[in-house]
């Protein structure tokens, strides 16, 4: 007979590894709200001042980059959490 205590632990180990692993993906939520503020704000901006779009778009995606990569570590570390 296997000890029930051992079972439980085993049990809960893996519960609270996807739990972990569910809340690490709040960060990506935040990333995607992150994307949909610096678009917005470079048509905002491009409306009002057209003579600059190259230069702003430049700047937009330099930041689409880095909050992506905000992104990709929360996934990476939700997936860490699931299979290491």
């Amino acid at each position: 007979m296997r000890n029930p205590v051992l079972i439980l632990s085993t049990m809960n180990t893996i519960a609270a590894q996807k739990i972990g692993a569910g809340l690490s993906t709040i960060g990506l939520a935040g990333a995607g709200i992150g994307i949909g503020f610096i678009f917005a704000s470079l048509v905002h901006s491009i409306s009002r001042n057209p003579k600059y779009s190259n230069d702003l778009y430049r700047a937009a995606v330099f930041g689409f980059a880095l909050t992506e990569a905000i992104a990709l570590f929360a996934l990476m570390i939700a997936f860490l959490i699931l299979f290491v």
